[in-house]
């Protein structure tokens, strides 16, 4: 179980603020991350990796400038995944699990993010090579130090959780989770999330709507497109309000860094869609009727 869940509803994905998106100037950080603890979103998702391993700490550079007090707002960060990258030259992508690895990595991640502590830490992807008692070394010690307050994983499936439980508690997992990228409701990955009460979290939560034009797609447009009158909300809107109303209670990591969107995004906690809409969106996104 999650200790001291403060988790906004709606998460703030930074993957896009900095070199792999928009290039955020600390300025411009700063306001971002003020205006989105003025809409209700308190929660950060970061990455070790993103923008080359150089977003954590344009962030920081914009979060110290914010003023805003470190108890207001959470911090998630992930470990684990190695490339070839200006910041660190790698002969091959490639996963690193050791416990000197992810020890440093969330050194990193605290002195980039201007922190002492990560409200959660994730390793980022499965590993073929992740030894279990590595992982509870680094773990153990970071909780002894107050350096993290929560551990889970990204991309595991329930076999994965289950092979590192035997030794580590996983109290999340990010999975990929949208309308159009359904699998985690019949892979067993929500099921184990209620089932063993970890929180459930979506990357990419408005999957290919925006970004393909294929038969899917255009399936689900043509279904949502009478609902957006019906509820008074956009596309973007009822696709998150999709996401909300699985009962693993899934925390959705929005990766917009537009103003307008995530208050859109904050909108979509507040709509309920009727059963037979849910269903609708459904059969839309599989081609077929539920079986």
């Amino acid at each position: 179980m999650i200790k001291n869940n403060s988790f906004s509803r709606i998460i703030a994905g930074t993957m896009t603020w900095g070199q792999w998106g928009k290039g955020f100037k600390p300025k411009e950080v700063s306001e971002l991350i003020s205006f989105c603890l003025d809409i209700g979103i308190t929660t950060f998702d970061h990455a070790d990796i993103y923008g080359g391993y150089t977003t954590e700490a344009e962030f920081g550079k914009g979060f110290a400038k914010s003023g805003i007090k470190r108890e207001n707002v959470e911090f998630i960060s992930k470990c684990g995944i190695q490339f070839d990258a200006k910041a660190r030259p790698n002969r091959v992508k490639h996963y690193d699990y050791s416990q000197k690895y992810i020890l440093a990595s969330v050194e990193r991640s605290l002195k980039s993010l201007r922190t002492d502590y990560l409200d959660l830490l994730l390793l980022h992807r499965p590993s073929p090579l992740l030894n279990p008692d590595e992982v509870l070394e680094a773990v153990s010690r970071l909780r002894k130090e107050g350096k993290i307050i929560n551990f889970g994983v990204s991309n595991f499936t329930p076999s994965q959780i289950a092979m590192l439980e035997t030794t580590v508690p996983v109290t999340a997992n990010q999975v990929e989770f949208s309308l159009t990228s359904n699998s985690a409701m019949y892979d067993g990955s929500l099921e184990d999330c209620i089932t063993n009460n970890r929180m459930a979290m979506s990357w990419s939560p408005l999957g290919t709507y925006f970004k393909e034009t294929d038969a899917k797609v255009k399936r689900i447009q043509k279904e949502i497109r009478p609902l957006m009158e019906k509820y008074n909300a956009s596309a973007d809107q009822l696709l998150l309000a999709w996401i909300l109303q699985h009962p693993a209670k899934v925390y959705p990591v929005v990766g917009t860094a537009t103003q307008s969107r995530l208050k859109d995004a904050v909108g979509a906690t507040n709509i309920e869609l009727e059963l037979q809409d849910w269903f609708i969106l459904l059969a839309a996104s599989q081609g077929k009727e539920v079986p």
